[in-house]
């Protein structure tokens, strides 16, 4: 049996991003996590980017044929972990509920960006938006 593969874009830029997704954990039984640096670009990205997400705004998804984005895919990324570990637990426990995770996704986002503001980082800007490459 072969694992599939499933597909966790962000931005590795961000240490909190990059220590959440490095940490997250899927049940053995679903596949495998690849980690995906949006910075990167490629294929995916311009599948994010067809659909009008702004990965600057959120993290997606890949799960087979389906994505995820912002707060659907840290909530499918809970639904999916393999709960070993406090970490995996907690994160389980907080985002399982996806009324939970629309409602505290934005002010994780809004952290997120203080802190990439602080460090002095640029948007990826997929969307090509005009005047939108600082935080």
């Amino acid at each position: 049996m072969t694992s599939r593969e499933i597909l966790l874009v962000y931005d590795r830029q961000c240490p909190v991003c990059d220590a959440y997704c490095r940490m997250a954990r899927i049940r053995e039984s679903l596949g495998v996590l690849q980690l995906v640096n949006a910075r990167d670009g490629g294929v995916l990205l311009d599948e994010i980017t067809a659909r009008g997400w702004d990965i600057d705004q959120g993290m997606v998804l890949k799960v087979g044929d389906e994505l995820y984005y912002g707060a659907d895919a840290i909530h499918a990324l809970s639904l999916m972990s393999s709960r070993s570990g406090v970490f995996n637990r907690l994160t389980y426990w907080v985002f399982q509920s996806r009324g939970v995770a629309r409602a505290l996704y934005p002010v994780l986002r809004f952290f997120r960006n203080m802190l990439m503001k602080s460090k002095g980082r640029t948007k990826i800007n997929n969307l090509d938006l005009q005047d939108n490459e600082r935080i």
